[in-house]
């Protein structure tokens, strides 16, 4: 039985690494778009805004990875659960044939991030909108 909890040791704790790099990431990208939003809004140049969206989507593509791979040690964890000790082997890979929901593509549609990315995104997206149209009204 001691193989098999020292097996299950090694593998939360990858995923606790998994969950702390995508709670890092999400403070990092807070902080560079606040940065750049900023910027923009001191220097009055639109350009500071496209980089701070292209920041989200970085920093989403990022954290939807760690996610994916958490997911994947979630499979493989849960997989040692229900083997018996004689057949532990200490295999950090996880499973090929693991859930739907580890791939990359169904993490970025997570709820939270779909909540928190998408919510910055959207922002951004209207402080653009609103700028560029308060240009193109004074333009008039």
């Amino acid at each position: 039985m001691e193989n098999k909890r020292k097996h299950l040791d090694f593998i939360q704790d990858t995923i606790k690494r998994m969950a702390g790099n995508s709670f890092l990431l999400r403070g990092w990208s807070i902080t560079l778009i606040i940065a750049t939003v900023t910027l923009a809004s001191h220097s009055g140049d639109p350009k500071y805004l496209f980089i701070s969206l292209f920041i989200v989507f970085l920093f989403w593509f990022l954290d939807s990875y760690y996610l994916s791979q958490e997911r994947k040690f979630r499979c493989l964890y849960d997989d040692v659960r229900k083997k018996d000790e004689s057949n532990i082997d200490f295999s950090m890979r996880p499973p090929k044939d693991h859930c739907d929901k580890c791939n990359w593509y169904s993490s970025m549609k997570s709820p939270v991030f779909m909540i928190f990315y998408g919510l910055v995104a959207l922002s951004i997206l209207l402080i653009l909108m609103f700028r560029y149209l308060d240009m193109t009204i004074t333009l008039k």
